[in-house]
C-alpha cells in the first residue's frame, strides 16, 4: 500500500513538472513571437511587416510564395523619392542609379484604388504623373499595348496625381497596372510600403493556410 502512495506522488510530480514545463515553454514561445513582431513593428512601421508573394507577376526577382518584409514608404527614402511619398519610381531610379529587387526603383505594396478590403498588389512604382498630365510620351512603349495617343489610353490624362505601376513579369504582366485597370495611379495614401528584403518560399505556408 505505502509503495503504491509513493509512486502514484511520484507520477503526479512528474505530471505536474512536465504540465509546469510545457507551460513555460508555451508561454516562452508567444513572447519570442511577441517580441518579433513588436521588433519587426517598430522597424518597418507597418502592420503587418511581412507579405507573402501570391502571384509569379513579379518574376524573376519574386517567385509565389516568397516572403517580403515590408516597411513604410517614407521612413527611409531613396535617392529622388517622390515627395513625402519616400518612393522612388523606376524612372528616376535610372537615372540615379537606384535599385531594389533586380531593377531601377522601388517595389511598393498598394491597395489598388485605395481599397482596404482588395488584396493588396506587390509592383514596381514606374513613374510619377500629375492630375490631368498627358503622361503617353513618358510611357514606356512596350507597357501600353497598342495604344497610340493618350486618348486610346486608359487612365489617361491622369484623373488624379500618383505611381504608374507595373509587375516586373514581362511575359504576363506586359503593360501598366492602370493600362489594363487593375488600379488607377496609385495615390501615396494607397500604399501600404516598399519592399525591402525577399526570403524564398517562406511564405508557402501562409498561403497554404488561405
Amino acid at each position: 500500500m505505502g509503495n503504491d502512495r509513493e509512486r502514484k506522488s511520484a507520477i503526479d510530480r512528474v505530471l505536474e513538472s512536465s504540465l509546469a514545463l510545457f507551460a513555460f515553454d508555451t508561454l516562452s514561445s508567444v513572447l519570442i513571437v511577441v517580441m518579433i513582431g513588436g521588433f519587426l513593428f517598430a522597424t518597418s512601421g507597418v502592420w503587418s511587416p511581412v507579405v507573402a508573394v501570391e502571384s509569379g507577376s513579379m518574376q524573376p526577382h519574386m517567385d509565389v510564395g516568397d516572403t517580403v518584409f515590408v516597411m513604410e514608404d517614407g521612413r527611409f527614402p531613396g535617392p529622388g523619392s517622390q515627395g513625402e511619398s519616400g518612393v522612388v519610381t523606376a524612372h528616376t531610379g535610372r537615372k540615379t542609379g537606384y535599385r531594389t529587387f533586380g531593377g531601377y526603383g522601388d517595389v511598393i505594396v498598394y491597395q489598388p484604388d485605395g481599397n482596404e478590403t482588395a488584396t493588396p498588389i506587390i509592383h514596381r512604382a514606374m513613374l510619377w504623373v500629375e492630375n490631368e498630365e498627358n503622361w503617353y510620351d513618358r510611357a514606356d512603349s512596350t507597357a501600353i499595348g497598342n495604344a497610340d495617343s493618350c486618348a486610346e489610353l486608359v487612365n489617361c490624362p491622369a484623373p488624379h496625381a500618383g505611381f504608374i505601376t507595373k509587375g516586373d513579369n514581362t511575359v504576363t504582366n506586359s503593360r501598366y497596372d492602370q493600362v489594363i485597370g487593375i488600379s488607377d495611379p496609385v495615390k501615396p495614401k494607397w500604399i501600404v510600403g516598399t519592399a525591402e528584403v525577399g526570403v524564398p518560399w517562406l511564405g508557402q505556408l501562409r498561403l497554404a493556410r488561405g
